[in-house]
């Protein structure tokens, strides 16, 4: 009897974003934990300038240990993807030669080009099933400010904002937002993650500093109440009917979860899941975080992110469409300790992007006319 065709997963990584070195390492961790007889894998790294390079095991990262120094091999070959008929393929463009159909898409380009609907919207066209969010969750679960908006509006607690661009950041409406906010206040870049660009300020100085920063990373920034908390998230899996991990805590020894603190300082935060919370608080926010999810028309998987205050009140802070996948990354962290184990986390993802796939298969696209017109 004939061994079962493997699933052909093309791993997206990289990406032009201040996330690139975060990807790298999400990547590498997917990639060790994907189950080789069930799957082969194809490497595809994006460079800092937006190239696609396929890679081989052996050397498709540099420095792959040092979360400091880790970098993508620009020597691969590039490559890009093409539709054709049925298939999706990737092709050789200084060669012009066809590497093969990918069955199915893992992106795990973290930020913008790559969480936030860019990355997405390019596979939709390729018609090829992929994993996590579509255009519209990525795309408002990348936008602080339009999420934000979107969670209001729905009735979920959400701290106090304003968004600003350098046109609209006049110093009245500053001095409005400082009076309403008070200090201490975060500066956040409105499409940023993995707390990249956010700072958290103190007194008018360094909110002038924290403002120059966030804006080098983004045209949109928001100016965000500080929420007194514990620091509450929760993974969510699935697609219409999602299911969702056990609460954990983030306990950082930084002044808040910074980016060192996730990546690059060993002793940056102590996790502890679960967390100590009664059993009514802890059903609580996973209903919590539940109706995030689908507020935000997301799919595949989700991280929410929550302060929980001293009066017992859940405040939404964030969701992450394309959660950190690095063997310490919170989003499999919670589903291990909730009983799913990291590779059958991924084969759950894989299967859940083509059942969605399937599901997009069944629907008309043409009203009144044959389909090949």
């Amino acid at each position: 009897m004939a061994a079962p065709k493997k699933i052909r997963v093309g791993l997206i990584f990289g990406g032009k974003s201040g996330e690139h070195e975060v990807s790298l390492q999400s990547a590498k961790s997917i990639y060790e934990a994907l189950d080789k007889n069930k799957y082969e894998v194809l490497l595809i790294g994006i460079d800092k300038q937006g190239s696609w390079r396929l890679g081989v095991a052996s050397n498709y990262l540099l420095n792959a240990t040092n979360p400091k120094l880790i970098a993508l091999n620009k020597k691969a070959p590039v490559v890009t993807a093409i539709a054709n008929l049925d298939e999706t393929r990737l092709i050789s463009p200084a060669s012009g030669t066809a590497l093969g159909a990918v069955d199915v898409f893992f992106p795990i380009v973290h930020g913008t080009y790559g969480e936030d609907g860019s990355l997405q919207g390019l596979l939709e066209l390729l018609d090829v099933p992929y994993v996590g969010a579509g255009v519209l969750g990525s795309a408002v679960g990348m936008d602080k400010d339009v999420m934000k908006r979107l969670l209001r509006d729905a009735g979920l607690p959400t701290a106090k904002f304003f968004a600003f661009t350098r046109a609209t950041l006049t110093p009245r409406a500053l001095t409005a937002a400082v009076r309403a906010l008070k200090f201490p206040i975060f500066v956040k870049p409105a499409n940023m993650g993995s707390s990249v660009g956010i700072a958290k300020a103190h007194d008018k100085k360094e909110l002038a500093a924290a403002i120059k920063d966030a804006f080098r990373y983004d045209v949109k920034i928001i100016l965000e109440q500080f929420i007194k908390g514990r620091e509450i998230e929760v993974a969510v899996l699935g697609n219409e009917r999602p299911k969702v991990s056990i609460p954990g805590e983030i306990l950082p020894s930084h002044e808040f979860y910074s980016y060192e603190a996730k990546y690059i300082d060993e002793n940056g935060a102590a996790v502890e899941i679960p967390a100590k919370l009664s059993a009514r608080d802890a059903a609580r926010v996973r209903e919590l975080a539940v109706r995030v999810f689908q507020a935000l028309d997301c799919a595949g998987m989700g991280r929410v992110d929550f302060f929980y205050t001293p009066r017992s009140k859940f405040v939404v802070n964030e969701i992450n469409t394309l959660p950190g996948f690095t063997k310490i990354s919170m989003y499999p962290k919670l589903w291990g300790a909730t009983g799913i184990a990291y590779p059958e986390l991924l084969d759950k993802l894989i299967e859940l992007a083509l059942q969605q796939r399937e599901k997009k298969s069944r629907l008309r696209r043409s009203f009144g006319f044959s389909e090949d017109r």
